[in-house]
């Protein structure tokens, strides 16, 4: 179930294109951290990327995992996310390397 989960988050940036960042992978991350999305929403706007049952059933747990956590812990997942693709379009503004 781990694996899944992190399947899940790793399939989202490939389904955006690079350049200067990725609407999509945004809104993902502010509802997955924003403890005022219930499971259901979640789970809704995540279905077009589900494979199945298995998939809903990791991606509400996925969402309890943040849902169970503090705010200080949700805003300094926020601030990793920025920071993360920050550092990777500076990267790949230098070695001149796309996301994909």
């Amino acid at each position: 179930m781990k694996l899944l989960r992190v399947l899940v988050l790793i399939a989202l940036p490939l389904y955006c294109s690079a350049g200067s960042g990725c609407s999509l992978l945004e809104e993902v991350v502010n509802k997955t951290i924003d403890s005022q999305v219930s499971t259901d929403e979640y789970q809704n706007f995540l279905k077009p990327f589900s494979a199945g049952p298995e998939t809903d059933k990791a991606i509400a747990e996925l969402k309890q995992c943040f849902l169970s956590q503090s705010s200080e812990t949700l805003n300094n997942v926020g601030a990793l996310m920025v920071t993360m693709v920050s550092s990777t379009e500076i990267s790949n503004h230098w070695t001149r390397t796309s996301r994909l």
